[in-house]
């Protein structure tokens, strides 16, 4: 397994990636098109390089499902007034006798531009469901990462962004996983929990109990005195926290 993601790291930085605007998920995007892997009956590799909008097996969409606006989420898709939408944020407030409303910000999976509407929480929303499918990562470069999917063999360069935060934790052999809508990807994601390096520890606790320490990708975390520099540290992705010391 490592032998194979090795050579096709050394592939994929071989190759020059033929790009296109990445304009329909946002205009200053660039997005590279797949490169499929598929051994012939002699068992070489064919490399066919093409359009991720021409590949309609990438993901298979479920139109009309109508859902109460309170079980959205971030990273949802839902439709309204004909144009297609990522929930980016969503927050829950309740207005006393009036009922519940949510507020979620969101982004036009065709133009890019964000905006903020507000919906009842029983308030029917149509949901689009998206595809996910699991990659693992060969290497991060400038702002793109560069991922394979080891049972097609498919390689996919993709902008950090889709990552948000979480690109930060990116590194090699690490599984995540890639949302598709109509064979667009709208996000990335990575486990909830990663370990990591501790490069360097604060001399001083800024507590009794914990003190900040660096991470070998650059994060800052606050970790409990007994840690030092060169432990591995299991960190929970989504908040920064500390979890626990690595096994050995």
């Amino acid at each position: 397994m490592r032998a194979l993601l090795q050579l096709s790291k050394r592939i994929s930085r071989a190759l020059v990636f033929s790009s296109s605007s990445y304009s329909s998920l946002t205009s200053s995007r660039t997005f590279a098109t797949l490169s499929l892997f598929s051994p012939d009956c002699n068992g070489a590799a064919i490399t066919t390089n093409g359009n991720v909008y021409a590949r309609p097996w990438l993901a298979i969409q479920h139109r009309g499902v109508k859902v109460n606006a309170i079980h959205l989420r971030p990273g949802n898709v839902i439709e309204k007034s004909g144009r297609i939408f990522e929930v980016v944020d969503a927050e829950h407030k309740q207005r006393g006798r009036g009922g519940a409303i949510l507020t979620l910000e969101l982004r036009d999976v065709d133009s890019g531009n964000k905006q903020t509407l507000r919906f009842g929480a029983e308030e029917a929303v149509e949901r689009v469901f998206v595809e996910e499918r699991s990659f693992t990562c060969l290497y991060t470069e400038h702002e793109s990462v560069y991922l394979i999917d080891l049972e097609k063999f498919e390689q996919l360069e993709v902008p950090l962004s889709l990552f948000g935060q979480a690109a930060a934790y990116l590194k090699e052999e690490m599984k995540v996983k890639m949302q598709f809508f109509d064979g667009r990807p709208l996000s990335g994601s990575i486990p909830k929990q990663v370990t990591c390096i501790i490069k360097e520890t604060q001399d001083r606790a800024a507590t009794p109990r914990y003190k900040k320490a660096v991470l070998d990708n650059g994060l800052i975390i606050q970790v409990p005195t007994y840690v030092e520099a060169g432990e591995e540290v299991v960190v929970n992705t989504e908040d920064g926290s500390f979890v626990t010391r690595a096994n050995k």
